[in-house]
């Protein structure tokens, strides 16, 4: 048993969340320190949020390397160190791992002599103080919605975690003291508040906003004009949300002043995140998504985009709830997709030491809320799955959810190797059979 874990146990729950977020600052400075804070010498940019994340980072280091800058990158889904051989998976399998990992994966980062590091934070880190002694050149903010809450007690106490990025950004002496806020988003208020120039992006409102937006299952194209510039965007994410993640390196490309064209050419050049709505195609006559979506908004997003889509197709979701988290997301995770798919496969995502049934349950209450017939429950995720492509007709889309770009999931507490991309490949091409 680890230090940490030791300590853990004989502290009371409550006292150990006060006392653990200095634990992990005297680490930092510690790391930082041996490391000799490697992320001094890179233009870092911080990306926080509750979903996108991911996506607005990959798409910000595509612009970069397509306007010829050495862009590398460290997300959820994968890192990327700069070194031309594309991205691998994450060592520390966490948004943002400790302190002492971090500044590893950065000197590595900083070896290849990157320029830029796009770094995507999680509320636990800037919680923990784990990116303490990073210079933020600039800072970025997705969305916000309920999440964590379970670690974070309140939506308002996990917006103030949040927003520490954009106080970190402010006191760097060097950087550009710039955040980029979703003006469309409830608590754009909040980060406006805490640097010292912003920039606001939107659908609805902001100063860089989606004009003539035209969508379907191949992309988005759009328009946005600011200041006299025009831009005229093409990306071939799918969904609305991912109008907002390209919004986003459009400001980014504007502040360190990219011309239209590169930030065209750059927001372009992405086909797609491994499992953020990711398509599979083996030659079936249905769409098929990897997604994922982890959050009732998330899932809402994703849905609704698809429905939107769509048109006369039916829509088709296999998704379960994560186990040892906020379980009081877990019905309105059901409610929402029993009221935005046609057909919902409820199964397991990742346990960890909770029982299987019981997070099952806790999402059905939800879905019978809405509508109990469109439910289906399987123990087994990859009968789920083969369920799913077996209903699906012509023009129909599936949505397989939850596990996204991982190649392993907890399960009773112990890992073991599994890929919603890989299996549901495989389910397709026996489908076609």
């Amino acid at each position: 048993m680890s230090a940490r874990k030791i300590v853990k146990s004989l502290i009371p729950k409550a006292a150990f969340r006060k006392v653990e977020p200095y634990g992990h600052w005297a680490e930092a400075v510690i790391a930082q320190n041996k490391a000799g804070f490697p992320a001094r010498k890179l233009k870092v940019i911080g990306v926080t949020g509750t979903d996108g994340k991911t996506t607005t980072c990959m798409l910000i280091a595509a612009m970069l390397r397509n306007s010829g800058y050495k862009a590398a990158y460290i997300t959820t889904a994968a890192v990327d160190y700069g070194d031309g051989k594309g991205e691998q998976p994450n060592p520390t399998q966490m948004t943002t791992g400790s302190a002492t990992q971090l500044n590893e994966l950065i000197s590595r980062i900083n070896n290849n002599g990157a320029e830029w590091l796009i770094l995507e934070v999680s509320s636990h880190a800037l919680l923990q103080r784990r990116v303490w002694g990073i210079p933020f050149t600039l800072v970025a903010m997705t969305n916000m919605s309920p999440e964590h809450l379970d670690y974070h007690g309140t939506f308002e106490n996990y917006r103030e975690a949040k927003e520490r990025l954009f106080k970190l950004a402010n006191t760097n002496k060097h950087g550009l003291k710039t955040g980029i806020i979703n003006a469309d988003d409830k608590t754009a208020k909040f980060f406006e508040r805490d640097i010292q120039t912003t920039i606001t992006y939107g659908m609805e409102k902001g100063d860089v906003r989606a004009r003539d937006v035209k969508s379907d299952l191949h992309g988005n194209r759009f328009e946005v004009k600011v200041d006299g510039d025009t831009y005229k965007i093409y990306s071939p994410l799918v969904g609305d949300f991912n109008v907002y993640n390209a919004l986003v390196a459009v400001s980014v490309g504007r502040v360190i002043g990219l011309s239209p064209a590169k930030i065209e050419r750059g927001i372009a050049s992405l086909p797609y995140v491994a499992g953020r709505m990711m398509p599979l195609d083996e030659g079936q006559n249905f769409k098929v998504f990897i997604d994922y979506a982890v959050t009732p908004a998330a899932l809402e997003n994703v849905l609704s985009t698809t429905r939107d889509l769509a048109g006369k197709g039916k829509i088709h979701i296999v998704f379960g709830a994560t186990g040892d988290r906020d379980k009081t997301k877990r019905p309105k995770m059901g409610e929402v997709t029993a009221h935005l798919a046609d057909k919902v496969y409820l199964t397991d995502d990742e346990t960890y030491t909770e029982d299987a049934e019981t997070i099952r349950d806790a999402v059905y209450n939800g879905i019978r809320r809405e509508n109990r017939n469109k439910v289906a429950i399987f123990d087994d995720r990859k009968e789920a799955i083969k369920a799913a492509l077996a209903a699906a007709g012509s023009n129909d889309v599936v949505i397989v959810a939850g596990i996204g770009h991982q190649t392993t999931r907890n399960m009773g507490g112990k890992k073991v190797k599994w890929s919603d991309i890989e299996v549901t490949r495989a389910l397709l091409k026996a489908h076609k059979k």
